[in-house]
């Protein structure tokens, strides 16, 4: 499998102003653990994570460090840490070495990109545009999927499928959440993401199976209450 087969392509972005608080509440009206931030072309700049703004929580005010940090530390890292500690806006806490892969990187590599880096998601690129983002949660949802043999190659009319049955579900005034993935093997699609209402998951259902050269649609959806 590839990046293309598994990446989530609706994906939730923050310009650089936005405010910490902000990113806080769209991470958590989203359910995701971290946001690419994008300029006004829609390139990216950095990534903000659960763990920046955890890490601002955390260490606003004037708690030491320990000292041996304090000795292999230098002024240019204080007035960085400094920075995304105090900082305000996304510009200020973000991670700005981007690391990223393409639609044709394998999902093995990503697993060792995210294993290497300690890091939750990387960005997928094309032409440095943002295409989509692979998640740890996207690589097992491949893991986990209704194949008894393991994650398998998708085929061309697979990734048509995908990529039909996401345009299906996007934008439509009854979806409560942008973050749906879509994971197609030999005809089979499989739904994750999160629902409202039992109504929303009949619909994205029965959306799914219109799609030609869909045989079968495997609700992994979960149920979240209502507005949380």
């Amino acid at each position: 499998m590839l990046a293309r087969d598994i990446m989530t392509t609706n994906v939730v972005t923050v310009p650089p102003e936005m405010t910490v608080s902000d990113i806080a509440q769209v991470l958590i009206d989203n359910r995701i653990s971290g946001v690419p931030v994008v300029d006004g072309d829609g390139q990216p700049v950095g990534m903000v994570s659960e763990g920046d703004l955890l890490q601002q929580a955390g260490l606003r005010g004037e708690r030491q460090r320990s000292w041996w940090l304090r000795l292999v530390s230098t002024p240019e890292q204080d007035a960085k840490d400094f920075v995304k500690q105090h900082g305000g806006t996304a510009a200020d806490i973000m991670t700005t070495d981007i690391i990223s892969v393409s639609e044709a990187s394998p999902t093995t590599t990503i697993a060792r990109l995210l294993e290497d880096n300690h890091i939750k998601r990387v960005p997928v690129l094309e032409g440095g545009n943002l295409v989509g983002i692979v998640s740890r949660g996207n690589l097992l949802q491949a893991l986990a999927g209704h194949r008894d043999d393991g994650p398998q190659a998708p085929t061309a009319d697979d990734r048509t499928v995908r990529h039909d049955v996401h345009a299906a579900l996007q934008d439509k005034g009854w979806t409560s959440h942008g973050a749906t993935n879509v994971i197609v093997t030999d005809g089979v699609v499989e739904l994750w993401g999160w629902v409202e209402t039992e109504a929303e998951r009949k619909a994205m259902l029965v959306a799914a199976k219109e799609i030609a050269g869909v045989r079968e649609v495997i609700d992994h959806l979960g149920a979240v209450p209502p507005g949380t």
